[in-house]
């Protein structure tokens, strides 16, 4: 059973039709929406301020979500991917963005709606990551722009087939 821990006053509040991992860790000022999953060896630890989570969102083996404490929070739109082993800190991500595995994104950056960020890229502080394109490297840059409809319906895929996959889990619970 993950491990879900109040701190500071605050207790995890996990919406409904989620998968969480035996050993994925909930801590604190999390509020996490509908549908969505927390994979195995995944920690969001909202003890120095908020996070907060939409609906549809994977959050993969290994990553880690965490913000400054008093300064930076976490946002996280609907049908958003997060690939394994990415750190998010103090960051927003907008609606049906891809975060590649490994990736890097740090406080006040803003990931736009639709957006994908490379596997292993560093996004610095306070970048801005235009809606529909793709950054990647160290430090992430802009690539190119991607199709709008192509992004959003392979970020919607990985999303849905993330729902499908937490099924298979909940299936061996009964």
């Amino acid at each position: 059973m993950a491990l879900i821990k109040e701190v500071r006053g605050f207790t995890p509040q996990i919406g409904e039709n989620v998968f969480l991992a035996d050993n994925a860790t909930i801590i604190g000022d999390v509020v996490m929406g509908n549908d969505c999953s927390v994979w195995f060896n995944t920690v969001l630890r909202g003890d120095v301020n908020s996070i907060r989570i939409g609906n549809r969102v994977n959050i993969q083996d290994g990553s880690v979500l965490h913000t400054l404490y008093q300064k930076s929070t976490i946002e996280i739109g609907n049908d958003v991917s997060i690939g394994h082993n990415v750190v998010v800190h103090g960051a927003k991500i907008k609606d049906g963005a891809l975060i590649g595995m490994g990736a890097i994104i740090l406080d006040d950056a803003v990931i736009g709606e639709g957006a994908i960020i490379a596997a292993g890229a560093v996004v610095l502080s306070k970048t801005i990551v235009e809606p529909g394109s793709i950054y990647a490297g160290m430090p992430a840059k802009f690539v190119k722009k991607v199709d709008p409809e192509q992004a959003k319906e392979m970020n919607q895929k990985i999303a849905k087939n993330y729902l499908m996959y937490s099924g298979w889990f909940k299936e061996e619970e009964k």
